[in-house]
C-alpha cells in the first residue's frame, strides 16, 4: 500500500498500521484523538468533522466511545483513514487548508494517556520467565506452582498509575526485610523493569455472561508495550500470602500508541505447545498468538543513546490473549471498555531475551555492562528505561514507537 504522506524507511507507522493514539497540537491543552502514519499525526477529530470518517466517536478527549463502538466500527474507520491516505485518492490530498490543520508533525505534539482506563490486569503468561522466577527462589526441579499450566495466572493492578510514555517515574518506598533483623522502611533498592505487551478491551460482557474464547478477539482493541515497574525488594517481602502490592502499584508505563489486531493480522502464529490440555473453555481454533520483536535498553542520566540489553518476541507467550479474556470473565466478571490487560513478563529461551533485569542479572549475581563503563544489576536514579516492539515480514514493519520512562529519586 502507497500513501501520499512520506513515509521513511523502516518507519514504525506505514500506511498498513494506523495505531491509535491522542494528542495535543503544539499550543493547545485539548487532547484530540489521532492516528499515526510516517512522521505525522493525523486529527481524526478534525476528519470527522469535515465529513470524511463516517462515525462520531471522536468527540471526546478518550478512545473509550471508539473502542465501545466494536469491530464492524473499528473495521469501517480503518478502510476509511487507508483510502483518504492512499496515492490515488485526492480528497484529503488535495485539500491543503484541510490537511494543514488535521496534519501535525508528532515532534511538535504531545502524546497523552489514550485511553480512560477503568480495571487494569496483570498476568504471569510467559513459561520461561515463571521458570526462571521459580527456579531462583523455590525449587529448581519443580519451579512452576502446580496450577501454573492450569490456568492464566494474573493479579489486579493499579488503573490510576499507569501513565503513558514520558512519564518520570519515582523510586518508591516501602518495607523491607533484611536478612537479619526486623522490617524497614526506606526507598527500593532492586528498582526493576518488566517487559510486556498490553491489550485494550473494546465492548464488555454483562456481569454473569462469560465471554467464549472464540469470541475474545471481537473485544479486543489493540496492542500497547507495557513497563510494569516493579521494586523487587518490597514484592519479596509482602507478596506472601496475596501476591503484588505496593512493589507493583506505584507506576507501570504504556506506549501512547495502540496497534489493532487488524494490523497485526500478517503476523499471527501459533502458541506454543500446551501440555496439558487446557480445560474446554481454555480451548480456541486457529493461530492465537502474534510474532512481535521486543526489546529493551537502558539510556544512563546524560547518555546520548540506550544500550540494548534484552531482545524478546511475543510469540514467547504460553498463554495468549484469547485464553487471558475468556479465563478473565470465566466468572462472569463484566470487562469494560478501556480496560487494560497486560501480558506479564516476556522473557524466551536464552539469556539474552529474559524480559526483567531479576533475570538478566539473576537475582543480582552478575552485572549487565553498558557502553559509558558503568554496570547494572537493578535500574538506578537517573536511568531511562526505552521499549520498543516491532513486527516485521517480507518488507513490512508494523511497530509501536517506544515506551519510556526516567527513574527520579524517591520523595521519601
Amino acid at each position: 500500500m502507497t500513501s501520499f504522506v512520506e513515509i521513511p524507511a523502516g518507519s514504525d507507522f506505514p500506511l498498513e498500521n494506523l495505531p491509535y493514539g491522542v494528542f495535543t497540537p503544539a499550543g493547545s491543552d485539548q487532547p484530540r484523538p489521532g492516528t499515526a502514519i510516517g512522521e505525522w499525526v493525523v486529527d481524526l477529530r478534525a476528519l470527522q468533522e469535515a465529513g470524511l470518517l463516517e462515525t462520531d466517536v471522536f468527540d471526546g478527549p478518550t478512545l473509550n466511545a471508539f473502542m465501545a463502538a466494536g469491530r464492524p466500527v473499528w473495521k469501517a474507520v480503518r478502510s476509511q483513514l487507508q483510502s483518504l491516505l492512499s496515492d490515488d485518492n485526492s480528497t484529503l490530498r488535495d485539500n491543503e487548508a484541510l490537511r494543514a490543520g488535521a496534519f501535525h508533525h508528532q515532534a511538535h505534539v504531545r502524546m497523552v494517556m489514550p485511553v480512560d482506563i477503568g480495571d487494569y490486569t496483570d498476568f504471569y503468561s510467559s513459561r520461561e520467565h515463571a521458570t526462571n522466577v521459580g527456579t531462583m527462589f523455590r525449587d529448581p526441579d519443580n519451579a512452576l506452582l502446580p496450577n501454573w499450566l492450569h490456568l492464566p495466572v494474573g493479579y489486579h493492578g493499579r488503573a490510576s498509575s499507569v501513565v503513558v510514555s514520558g512519564t518520570d517515574v519515582h523510586r518508591p518506598m516501602g518495607q523491607t526485610k533484611p536478612a537479619e533483623g526486623p522490617p524497614v522502611f526506606g526507598p527500593c533498592r532492586l528498582l526493576d523493569f518488566e517487559l510486556e505487551l498490553g491489550f485494550f478491551t473494546g465492548p464488555g460482557n454483562d456481569l454473569g455472561s462469560p465471554i467464549p474464547i472464540e469470541e475474545a478477539t471481537d473485544h479486543i482493541f489493540g496492542f500497547v508495550l507495557v513497563n510494569d515497574w516493579s521494586a523487587r525488594d518490597i514484592q519479596k517481602w509482602e507478596y506472601v500470602p496475596l501476591g503484588p502490592f505496593l512493589a507493583k502499584n506505584f507506576a507501570t508505563s504504556i506506549s501512547p500508541w495502540i496497534v489493532t489486531l487488524d494490523a497485526l493480522e500478517p503476523f499471527r502464529c501459533a502458541s506454543p505447545s500446551q501440555e496439558p490440555t487446557p480445560l474446554p473453555y481454555l480451548q480456541g481454533s486457529g493461530d492465537r498468538s502474534y510474532d512481535i520483536g521486543l526489546e529493551v535498553g537502558i539510556q544512563p542520566e546524560g547518555a546520548d543513546t540506550d544500550d540494548v540489553v534484552c531482545r524478546s518476541n511475543f510469540k514467547y507467550m504460553y498463554w495468549n490473549i484469547s485464553q487471558q479474556l475468556a479465563h478473565h470473565s470465566v466468572t462472569g466478571c463484566n470487562i469494560r471498555p478501556g480496560d487494560l490487560l497486560a501480558s506479564g513478563t516476556i522473557s524466551g529461551p536464552d539469556k539474552g531475551s529474559y524480559g526483567s533485569m531479576l533475570e538478566l542479572s539473576w537475582r543480582g549475581q552478575n552485572s549487565i555492562p553498558l557502553s559509558d563503563g558503568s554496570e547494572r544489576k537493578f535500574i538506578q536514579d537517573g536511568d531511562t528505561v526505552v521499549m520498543r516492539g516491532a513486527a516485521e515480514k517480507d518488507g513490512l514493519r508494523i511497530g509501536f514507537g517506544e515506551c519510556r520512562g526516567k527513574v527520579l529519586p524517591s520523595l521519601g
